[in-house]
This record gives structure tokens, sequence and C-alpha cells, in this order.
């Protein structure tokens, strides 16, 4: 039984078709007033995963709401234990309350499900916390609405990061983007950003069996060019947390190195059968 809302307002897309081969263009920001009025925002789904983001979520929904007023929003609510659920639907939000806590890996997918299962050819993935500017919405999405590109990645290192990095933070997303960079054989700075636009396609393929349920971050790159896809880094701006603390903090961070290192090695050992895709 699908867990996803009905969504009768919004009529079936048809699907954009997309190339297959990964893209080295280099990554560059989207000048002035080119932006949102031009873009085509209602094939657009802004997901924004929550879980006990009742502190943060008002302010991240009116913020997306001020930059992208055309575009659907919903919010999946990760069994959360606060209000976050409530807050999402007195702002207007689509909610898509699950039954059992997933992890921020398995909110997202459930995004692309729902993308997917209402035929949006878009999504623009940010998180609840405020970290991710919607300001730098329109760079992301004008490379997938216009077929140059099936992923838009943001880049705090090519755009800004408005907040300290810990220093030992910076190395290990440092090390994630050398990894990541040799294997796709294009530079990327920014693999744990969580701030993307993807196109039907890459929807698709995440919708299934093809997304971790925890640390979306350095692997699913790797995973996205690997089986053909064409990935660009865009310069965006991200901020202070507004509320709460990182998933990468603490004795998390262990776990998430450990993790990662493992799920990359996995995607290597899949990389015949995604070639075979592409």
């Amino acid at each position: 039984m699908s867990l996803l809302p009905a969504d009768p307002a919004r009529a079936s897309a048809p699907r954009a078709s997309a190339g297959s081969q990964a893209h080295a263009t280099p990554p560059s920001p989207v000048p002035g007033d080119a932006t949102l009025s031009q873009l085509g925002l209602e094939r657009v789904l802004v997901v924004v995963p929550a879980h006990d983001e009742e502190a943060s979520l008002a302010a991240t929904l009116a913020a997306v709401r001020a930059q992208l007023p055309r575009a659907a929003l919903v919010v999946i609510d990760d069994c959360s234990t606060d209000r976050t659920a409530e807050i999402a639907a007195a702002a207007g939000a689509r909610v898509v309350t699950l039954p059992c806590n997933l992890g921020y890996g398995g909110a997202v997918q459930a995004g692309f499900k729902y993308a997917l299962a209402h035929g949006y050819e878009v999504v623009l993935q940010l998180d609840a916390d405020g970290q991710h500017d919607p300001a730098s919405a329109a760079a992301l999405l004008a490379p997938v609405l216009s077929g140059e590109v099936e992923v838009a990645i943001g880049s705090r290192f090519l755009g800004q990061a408005r907040y300290p990095i810990p220093a030992l933070r910076r190395f290990g997303m440092h090390v994630f983007a050398r990894i990541v960079s040799f294997v796709a054989r294009q530079r990327f700075s920014d693999p744990t950003s969580g701030f993307q636009a993807l196109g039907a396609t890459a929807i698709e393929f995440f919708a299934h069996d093809n997304y971790p349920s925890d640390f979306p971050d350095a692997d699913t790159i790797i995973l996205l060019v690997l089986a053909g896809f064409r990935v660009r880094e865009v310069p965006v701006v991200m901020r202070a947390r507004s509320a709460g603390s990182s998933m990468h903090s603490n004795l998390k961070a262990l776990y998430y190195v450990s993790k990662m290192f493992l799920s990359i090695t996995m995607v290597m050992l899949r990389r015949r059968m995604l070639r075979a895709r592409a």
C-alpha cells in the first residue's frame, strides 16, 4: 500500500528525455534575473525532509515560498516526535508523514517517490534546518530545467559558506571530494551537499532501489556518474543551521566515515552493471 497521499491538483506531465554521458563542463552561476520567472516552476517539486525540525521549519518554508511561489512543496515528516507535521501543514505545504523513522536518505527517497507518482519533472531537494539558502534555487534549477544536466549539486565551496566549518569536518569533506573526483574523472568540491536539483530520469533512478537510507552523499554522486548521468556542481550559498545539530556531528561522524567508505566500495563493485545501464 502506498504511503503517498493523492495529489489531484497536479496533472501528470510528460517527462523530458535526458542524455546518459557524464558532463564535465565547469560550473557557473546563473546570471541575473533570467532566473525564476523563466524557469517553468510548475514542473518543480520542492522536497524538504524533516525530523523534529519544529524550531526551524516555519522560517525555511516561508523562505522557499518567497523564492519559488509557483513550485509545489512537500515536507517529508520522518516520524517526528514534535510539531513538524503541524507546522508544515500550517505553512501550506503538502505533508507526507512516514510511519517510522527511515533516516535522512529514506525521507528523501520518499520525496522522489512522491514526485514520480504525481508527475513532477524536477525535484529541488533542500534541508529543513535553514542551511540551504532558497535564493540559490534558480542557479540549481536552471541547468536541469534546460536539459543541460540531469543533476545539479550545490557547492558551498564554489559559492559561499556563511558559517565556520570545523577543521576536521572540512578535512573529511576534502578527502571525499578527492575520492569522488578521482572515480568520476570530474572535479567535485562539496560531496556532502544535500542542496540539489534532479531531473526526471534521476528521480526515477533514485525512487527505486538505488538510494541509501541514511547518508546519501559521496556514494550517490559516484553512483550517478557511473550510471551515465550528467552531473554538475553549481555555486550556492549555505548558512549555519538555525536550530538542531548536524547529522555529521559527534559519534555520528565516525559512523558516517566508515559507512561512506563501505558504501563507495559497494558502488564500485556495481560499476560494470551501472555502466551497462548507461
